[in-house]
């Protein structure tokens, strides 16, 4: 069993940044794929950024390259998503989630078995 705890979430005007944080407890955080997700109201949950357990790979959704930066600091078990350049369109609740490193890495967010909680994201325009 893996818990993941976000926080970093808030109110931020449009061109601003945020930095997301999920601690992660309970197995070896190192041997996991971290993403995180996101849900705006009426919308399905889409994959935003992963990072694979070495940190050796990154993976984003188009709509954030160049914007968002996912990283991880597996002495500290907490995977980081920077947010930078904010749109009222990344307004959403982000969600960061564990999959066990099976050397695939997964985008959708069935394969994960491990969530947090949530933590809201608005951006004002």
């Amino acid at each position: 069993q893996v818990h993941l705890v976000e926080s970093g979430g808030g109110l931020v005007q449009a061109g601003g940044s945020l930095r997301l944080s999920c601690v992660a407890s309970g197995r070896t955080f190192s041997t996991y794929d971290m993403s995180w997700f996101r849900q705006a109201p009426g919308k399905e949950r889409e994959f935003v950024a992963g990072i694979n357990w070495s940190g050796g790979r990154t993976y984003y959704v188009d709509s954030v390259k160049g914007r968002f930066t996912i990283s991880r600091d597996n002495a500290k078990e907490t995977s980081y998503l920077q947010m930078n350049n904010l749109k009222p369109e990344d307004t959403a609740v982000y969600y960061c989630a564990a999959e066990p490193g099976d050397g695939y890495f997964y985008m959708t967010s069935r394969e994960y078995p491990y969530w947090g909680q949530g933590t809201q994201v608005t951006v004002s325009s």
